[in-house]
């Protein structure tokens, strides 16, 4: 009877976390960061800097994800002079992005990566996986035109 009830409760909680999985990958990198809710200044900026049609394409894309709290760490006035400047902003933004789907796995200490921005950055993994000294603090979101990893730091391009 317990064995019974057992691989009965295992069959419906696969049958209701299936679906569940599959549309989180049916969302592409946009749909995942507006519906994680920490998000909200990074999708103010990229939809300021016009690369929400970008960030919703085929891809697939690694994108390296500051939450709001990462944006909210920046000098006061930042962020508003930076939606005031959409150029400059697609620049930072960019940085954040690798072309290619590039999951936790995959890193490795000191490995380089040229991102969308065409500057490249170093992962380091002493201390916990980081990306040009940001923590990743949450790692292979995965969405249907590749991954997010989140940040805690904005991560600047070299002037």
């Amino acid at each position: 009877m317990i064995r019974r009830t057992f691989l009965a409760l295992t069959a419906v909680t696969a049958l209701a976390t299936g679906p569940a999985f599959a549309a989180g990958h049916s969302m592409d990198i946009v749909d995942t960061a507006v519906g994680a809710g920490t998000f909200n200044t990074l999708v103010a900026a990229v939809t300021a800097a016009g690369l929400v049609d970008t960030l919703k394409g085929e891809g697939p894309f690694t994108v390296f994800a500051p939450t709001d709290d990462a944006f909210a760490a920046l000098p006061e006035g930042t962020v508003e002079a930076l939606l005031a400047d959409p150029e400059a902003l697609a620049a930072i933004l960019t940085y954040h992005v690798i072309a290619g789907k590039v999951m936790s796995t995959d890193l490795s200490e000191g490995l380089t990566a040229t991102t969308v921005n065409g500057a490249d950055v170093t992962i380091t993994l002493e201390g916990g996986a980081k990306v040009n000294g940001a923590n990743i603090t949450a790692a292979d979101i995965e969405a249907s035109n590749g991954v997010i990893h989140v940040i805690d730091a904005v991560i600047l391009p070299p002037m």
